[in-house]
């Protein structure tokens, strides 16, 4: 059997009524220039050159001192300028500045005869801590800098920091008002129940006073729940347009921050928006990530989610029930959500939003189809009857498919091929035309799909087959695709039983044509293994273990498992060990079915599989009259010959 694909939302809008006029912009408030906050640095930096520049010594030559004596007796100092510490500096009689300096250890009183004899100005200072300075200046201005630098810094954090304190905890509500685009109910395809269900909302909204004149109270809050993409936010939306009021949208991971207080700050925040704007709708999408339940082992209230859902949950039963505000909210996790936060007064309504059935479909495609051109071909009753358990958002993405493969083959219109092209890649994925099987392979493949679509053609109660194809497609290496009748609700035993039956027939073909498995079966064992253990655990249908289920009861609205891995089973091991054989037994049995029955029609079996092999593709009817044909060759009457249509 093939899974189902869930994939986002898509919302349509249109342009609602003209609203009232909006109010004259507020003059914006002057703000300083750009180049204000650099002045700072920029000074910081021009001090730090200066100081630098002047630490700098003036370019002169350094001698030693035996070079200086020989300088002088050679009588080319012209002036020298001896200090109390010896640093001599002085010039040559060409100009050239040197530096030199006299040892202490050694008798220089010769020097000074030498000095005069040569007529050298002699000149004496004392030394001054100038040059100290300097330097501990030019040393202390990098930490000067660093730390004038961190308190700009500072005061820049610090006056984001006074707006980031009241803009953190300010809700990150998106305020749709009512004079904006909005969406209606003529918009939201199918869902008839819902619609009339929700609509006493917008009814209360319009006109309190009908309500207030029998004493009658609208809902304080709606929380709509269904499997992901059915449209609920689409829906929320459709009630703000019809109602023609302000519309507060967030989703729940919106409140909850990294700083403590932060979420029970923004939830009073968004309310004290609603109260502004009332009468007006406030919409949580994603409920469950604020709305979880609490902890029942944790003494304090120190968990920020906590926090933020303990303010919701005060928020939503202290304001004035004649304000007009309305709570909607969103989730497809209903048993995560805490009880206190279900209970009427809080959530008065909880509306189920499924998956469409065919009719829906049917309108839910029509208005995706808006925009398009089709062709003469594209019937939409028979690809809402080939799409069961498909959601708003399935149908969406599975008509841009067909568009896109239409465009694919230059083309501007849509046909009834591209849609079925479109529905294989969405339940298969992309064809994989690289993806060449080796000749013994592709023989086995259509062995194995024969046997999957004889098996449904020769049972009962299974569903009549639509086409069978051994081109790989994603995973696959071929399908075999069933239409359903009529949408089912309820499933009995026979039904079941022969489900079974069909998910073991490509196993059971192999093992009739050639006497052995192989691992193309793996998923079918997979699903035929989960559909027995629920036949026994949860459907009653085991004479061993009696009429006992053993449901999880929690919606599976994320996926298909039974869920009873995350919390655990409920049964005893001499239980699990009953389930285990009766499910074991279940599926020998299926396998036993299948395989006795394509032994029964191995001619027919051989005859599908060979135009299998040649054609690739044949649709339900060929299998129906691969299956009369053998049957009367054999002269047996088939169990079962069904028209397709």
């Amino acid at each position: 059997m093939l899974t189902q694909v869930r994939l986002p939302d898509r919302h349509a809008s249109r342009s609602a009524k003209p609203g009232p006029p909006r109010e004259p912009p507020k003059p914006a408030t002057p703000t300083a220039p750009s180049w204000r906050p650099w002045l700072l640095p920029l000074a910081a930096l021009v001090v730090i050159l200066i100081l630098v520049a002047r630490a700098q010594p003036s370019r002169s030559t350094t001698f030693p001192y035996s070079a200086f004596v020989g300088k002088v007796e050679a009588g080319v100092v012209k002036t020298v300028d001896i200090n109390d510490k010896g640093a001599v500096a002085g010039t040559l009689k060409d100009g050239t500045r040197f530096t030199t300096r006299i040892p202490t250890a050694l008798d220089t009183s010769p020097l000074e005869q030498q000095l005069r004899d040569k007529k050298v100005e002699i000149t004496a200072s004392q030394s001054s801590g100038g040059d100290g300075l300097t330097t501990l200046l030019v040393l202390l201005l990098p930490l000067l800098f660093i730390v004038m630098l961190f308190w700009w810094s500072g005061r820049k954090a610090a006056q984001t920091l006074t707006g980031g304190l009241g803009g953190i905890g300010r809700s990150r509500a998106k305020i749709i008002e009512a004079e904006r685009p909005t969406t209606r109910f003529d918009d939201v395809a199918g869902y008839e129940g819902v619609k009339q269900e929700i609509s006493e909302i917008v009814d209360f909204l319009r006109r309190p006073e009908r309500y207030a004149v029998v004493g009658a109270k609208g809902p304080r809050g709606v929380i709509m729940v269904g499997p992901p993409g059915t449209g609920k936010t689409l829906i929320a939306r459709a009630v703000a347009g019809e109602a023609e009021v302000p519309f507060l949208s967030v989703t729940g991971s919106a409140f909850v921050e990294m700083f403590v207080g932060v979420g029970a700050s923004r939830v009073r925040d968004l309310f004290g928006e609603a109260r502004k704007r009332a009468p007006s709708i406030v919409f949580i999408d994603e409920i469950d990530a604020v709305g979880s339940r609490r902890a029942g082992n944790r003494l304090g209230g120190n968990d920020e989610r906590e926090q933020t859902l303990n303010q919701l949950l005060a928020e939503m039963d202290g304001f004035d029930q004649g304000s007009g505000i309305v709570v909607l909210a969103a989730t497809n996790r209903p048993e995560a959500l805490d009880p206190a936060l279900l209970r009427p007064g809080r959530f008065d309504r909880h509306v189920t939003v499924p998956l469409p059935n065919q009719a829906e479909r049917t309108a839910i495609l029509a208005v995706h189809a808006r925009g398009k051109t089709l062709a003469p071909d594209v019937d939409w009753g028979i690809v809402a009857r080939s799409t069961p358990g498909f959601s708003g958002a399935d149908l969406a993405n599975l008509v841009n498919e067909a568009a896109i493969n239409a465009v694919r083959a230059d083309r501007a219109v849509i046909d009834a091929d591209d849609l079925a092209t479109a529905r294989d890649r969405v339940l298969l994925g992309r064809r994989e035309s690289s993806n060449a099987l080796l000749p013994e392979e592709r023989r086995a493949v259509a062995v194995h799909e024969s046997g999957h679509a004889l098996v449904a053609a020769l049972c009962e109660h299974a569903d009549p087959v639509a086409k069978v194809t051994i081109l790989p497609s994603g995973p696959a290496l071929g399908a075999t695709e069933q239409l359903p009748e009529a949408e089912r609700h309820l499933y009995t035993e026979g039904y079941l039983t022969d489900l079974l039956a069909v998910r073991l027939g490509g196993r059971a073909a192999e093992l009739v044509v050639f006497g052995e498995g192989s691992t193309g079966a793996a998923d079918d064992l997979a699903g035929a293994t989960q559909i027995a253990d629920r036949m026994v655990t949860e459907f009653g249908l085991s004479q061993a273990l009696g009429p006992v289920g053993y449901a999880s009861g929690t919606p599976r609205y994320l996926g298909q498992d039974n869920g009873k891995e995350a919390v655990g089973r409920s049964y005893s091991e001499h239980t699990q060990r009953i389930v285990d054989e009766e499910t074991a037994r279940l599926v020998t049995e299926a396998e036993k079915r299948a395989v006795a029955l394509l032994r029964e029609h191995r001619r027919a079996l051989e005859a599908l599989a060979g135009l299998l092999v040649t054609r690739e593709t044949v649709d339900g009817s060929v299998v129906l009259d691969v299956l009369e044909n053998g049957a009367s060759a054999q002269g047996v009457s088939p169990r079962r010959a069904r028209a397709h249509q």
